[in-house]
């Protein structure tokens, strides 16, 4: 089990922090966040086993999370083509029961899906309680792909299309979010930034190596034309839709192991603020333990250690009465729920040559 300590969760903070877009900012993609920013507190030759314990630290923590079964964590991921949406999923979620995490994707809608409101088919998909749902793309298409591609809203049949559409849709999200956080619905928002020439050797790189063409089509290369409206279309959508119950975080995506321990230490932080707790047993379940515990013992044959658990753990076998957790010794001591502080240094998030935390 992965100790968070209050040195760890510190880190994790400070790591984060400069990522988060504050609520009521006007964002400028381009000129507040650098896709190519790395934190001086993370080092590539430590970024696997970094990388190691956060996936530990999110497996623990989805346990917990299951088990409490009290509240959910929905994870949206937006990003250009070949952002690293997938790998991002397919690392960071490496250590977790997959009976915990539902991934879904979101293509063109159906023709079932206009026939609703256009947050229906996001609403089928939301994580239960005890679960991480992860939208590989998300509801926030509904601002960005949309916006860029007219003939795509025209095909919701809208009463009303004018420009002030835009302003509404951010206001019902907000409102849908801040309904989901009400009802125990976690909401964390990861914006994958990669920088233009970054999409364009990934893009070759998928043409160039076999194994990859599937991933590419001519339809990537027509959307990198839209560069510019897409980066338009970002900044407004993460100026509009950070909020103090969800905010955005801008994950720098030009580098994949640096993005991946990023994405890792948000949601990390999410569930170490949610803090799930194994339920406890009450002393009627405990005594039929006890009953259970005694006749399964009794069981054992000639020679054998009537709990072999208990003597691997405590040296001998005898009986250990479970009033004192019967094996849900994972408490929560480890110094979660301590603050951090808000303050920013925006010096982080600068573009200019010579910032502070932002060596290529």
């Amino acid at each position: 089990m992965v100790e968070v300590t209050k040195k760890r969760r510190q880190r994790i903070a400070e790591l984060i922090e400069p990522l988060r877009v504050e609520p009521g900012s006007h964002v400028d993609l381009g000129r507040d966040f650098d896709p190519g920013y790395r934190s001086h507190l993370v080092r590539k030759a430590h970024g696997r086993e970094l990388l190691q314990t956060g996936i530990e630290l999110l497996a623990e923590y989805q346990l917990r999370l299951a088990a409490e079964k009290t509240r959910g964590v929905l994870v949206c991921l937006q990003s250009l083509d070949a952002g690293g949406k997938d790998g991002t999923i397919r690392h960071v979620m490496s250590g977790v029961n997959p009976q915990g995490v539902r991934v879904s994707s979101f293509k063109v809608p159906s023709a079932a899906e206009l026939d609703h409101d256009y947050l229906w088919r996001y609403a089928q998909r939301l994580p239960g309680r005890g679960e991480i749902g992860i939208f590989n793309r998300s509801h926030y298409e509904e601002v960005l792909v949309v916006r860029v591609h007219p003939e795509a809203l025209a095909r919701q049949r809208l009463t009303a299309t004018d420009d002030s559409i835009w302003d509404r849709r951010f206001r019902q999200i907000n409102d849908w979010e801040r309904y989901l956080v009400d009802n125990g619905i976690t909401v964390v928002k990861l914006f994958l930034n990669l920088s233009k020439e970054e999409q364009r050797i990934r893009f070759l790189k998928r043409i160039d190596v076999p194994e990859r063409n599937w991933k590419f089509s001519a339809a990537d290369a027509r959307e990198r034309r839209r560069w510019d409206d897409y980066q338009l279309a970002f900044s407004q959508m993460l100026s509009a839709t950070s909020t103090d119950k969800a905010p955005w975080y801008v994950i720098p995506a030009d580098h994949k192991w640096f993005a991946r321990i990023c994405a890792g230490a948000v949601l990390a932080e999410a569930l170490i603020d949610i803090d799930p707790h194994f339920p406890t047993v009450g002393a009627d379940a405990l005594r039929q333990l006890d009953d259970a515990k005694r006749e399964l013992e009794a069981e054992a044959p000639g020679g054998a250690a009537p709990d072999p658990f208990a003597a691997a753990h405590d040296g001998h076998g005898h009986h250990r009465s479970n009033g004192h957790g019967h094996g849900h010794g994972h408490g929560n001591g480890h110094g979660h729920g301590h603050g951090h502080d808000k303050k920013r240094d925006n010096s982080n998030r600068s573009k200019k040559a010579g910032a502070p935390g932002l060596k290529a």
